[in-house]
């Protein structure tokens, strides 16, 4: 096996004609290789090539690419009947259902089929390479390679060795598929690997929110998108992935990980999968879907009618955005020299930012009055919309925070007085879960980012978001729901906790 010779000349063989398969092949094919496109179900890679060429079209029409460069495409393109007709290709590429076994049998298959020198790639998304390559004659020259879908726009592609994997296959693939107009990362053979793994939290805290009726979850998707910046919330991703497969990736991280149960299933989102509530591909989801169905509606607070005196603490921390951005818009606000660090006053009553307790009891230990906790946000100086919770009986409160954020273009949305709340809780999840796979695998912090930016659309990496915040708060934040819960699915990385106490950065 000879892995410097992957490059243009080399035949690509792509087994299994669905959405990532055909999108896997029409890459190939537009970087100059030849493709053999195989399917097991007859008449799939025929309809595929069909699909591909649709979507060629497409692309010149749009400018994206000359005729001549479509036309190349297409005829690198074949679809094949047999395994055997992938004889001779140097990169074999799978891309069928996410089930060890099938793949393993695939594999064990195309030894018999390809030459020695040829090159095996398996796209598994969550499923261990080394179990993949269990009982092939020669298991270094299988390798993971997976791309995200759609395979012809989405930029990244993690690279993942198994224990048996060639070294030399690593930079070869990087290589190729920098060639293919991809970013590689090297990804720990590790249960989901490292998108699919440090993900979780994103939907595991929001059926966790959801569960304890923070909001409906079309406010909290809102709250997500708007305040945090990701493109989506996580129930319309759910909706949008599918929710079944959004599912089985989680049953999936969850068995590999020897039943931990930070990753234990939702019973919201098994239930709608067990009435066949999909998502979009359904019609219903979280959601709902379809001609004429409205977009869901969100309320927010409505502001009182009297601007309200505001008073803030000396040192406003991470909200000294926000206040510079309400006297940029006139608000008159008086210092206090008498309260704490990131605490403002309005009308009287104390708001903060959350660090994982509840308003309840912050106004109990804290306070010895009314609280109000702002959520996270993205930045606070542009932000369009902001969370917060009230301690018990002081939500009449949230009106006259409505009208002194008004006045900078910003909406409020009451959330339920839960710990953590919805940004800050899952921004500092996120956060521990990467460094978690960081801790426990060696992957880099550099990888880990450009893996959740490329691969989800995450506004920002979360070790970098971590960075932003402090490790000191985001453990912090934490602990207070690790004590709140009594659940160790908040337990603290070694790394972060580290980090913690000696300062530093992921990034450093």
């Amino acid at each position: 096996m000879n892995p410097k010779t992957l490059d243009a000349t080399t035949r690509v063989a792509v087994i299994g004609a669905g959405s990532m398969g055909a999108g896997i092949a029409q890459l190939a094919a537009q970087a100059g290789h030849e493709v053999r496109l195989f399917d097991m179900q007859p008449g799939a890679a025929a309809r595929a090539l069909e699909r591909i060429a649709a979507d060629l079209d497409g692309a010149v029409q749009r400018g994206r690419m000359t005729a001549a460069e479509r036309d190349g495409a297409r005829e690198r393109l074949v679809a094949v009947e047999r395994l055997e007709a992938l004889e001779g290709c140097g990169l074999a590429i799978e891309a069928i259902v996410e089930k060890l076994e099938p793949k393993q049998q695939l594999f064990r298959q195309l030894e018999n089929v390809l030459g020695a020198q040829a090159v095996l790639a398996t796209n598994t998304s969550s499923i261990s390479v080394t179990a993949v390559a269990q009982g092939l004659q020669h298991p270094q020259r299988l390798i993971g390679l997976h791309f995200f879908n759609p395979a012809t726009r989405m930029k990244l592609v993690e690279i993942i060795r198994g224990v048996e994997t060639d070294p030399a296959l690593v930079p070869a693939l990087h290589a190729l598929s920098q060639a293919w107009g991809k970013t590689p990362v090297d990804a720990p053979n590790a249960p989901g690997f490292i998108v699919n793994r440090v993900a979780r939290p994103y939907y595991a805290e929001g059926l966790r929110l959801l569960a304890e009726r923070v909001a409906p979850a079309a406010a909290v998707d809102k709250l997500l998108r708007e305040a945090g910046g990701f493109a989506m919330g996580p129930f319309e991703l759910m909706d949008l992935i599918g929710v079944e497969v959004n599912l089985s990736v989680t049953e999936s991280v969850f068995q590999a990980t020897a039943f931990d149960p930070r990753f234990a299933p939702s019973l919201i989102q098994q239930e709608l999968v067990r009435s066949g509530r999909f998502g979009r591909k359904s019609g219903q989801g979280f959601h709902r879907y379809g001609a004429g169905v409205p977009a869901p509606q969100v309320d927010v607070v409505a502001p009182a009618s009297a601007a309200p005196a505001v008073a803030c603490a000396a040192d406003m921390g991470a909200l000294a955005p926000l206040v510079q951005r309400l006297q940029a818009a006139g608000v008159a606000l008086q210092a206090d020299a008498g309260l704490p660090a990131e605490t403002f006053t309005v009308g009287g009553v104390r708001v903060a930012l959350t660090d994982g307790r509840t308003a309840t009891e912050r106004a109990a230990t804290d306070v010895a009055g009314p609280l109000l906790l702002l959520d996270l946000a993205r930045d606070f100086a542009a932000t369009p919309l902001l969370g917060a919770a009230a301690s018990v009986g002081a939500q009449g409160h949230l009106p006259a925070l409505a009208a002194l954020l008004q006045g900078a273009g910003i909406a409020l949305l009451a959330l339920d007085d839960v710990a953590g709340l919805v940004l800050m809780r899952t921004v500092c999840c996120l956060a521990n879960e990467a460094a978690d796979v960081i801790t426990w695998s060696g992957a880099t912090a550099r990888d880990i980012d450009v893996a959740m930016k490329l691969g989800t659309a995450y506004p920002v990496g979360p070790l970098a978001w971590a960075d932003a915040l402090g490790a000191a708060r985001v453990a912090t934040v934490l602990r207070h729901l690790q004590d709140h819960y009594g659940d160790t699915r908040y337990r603290r990385s070694p790394l972060l906790t580290r980090l913690q106490h000696a300062g530093g950065s992921f990034h450093a």
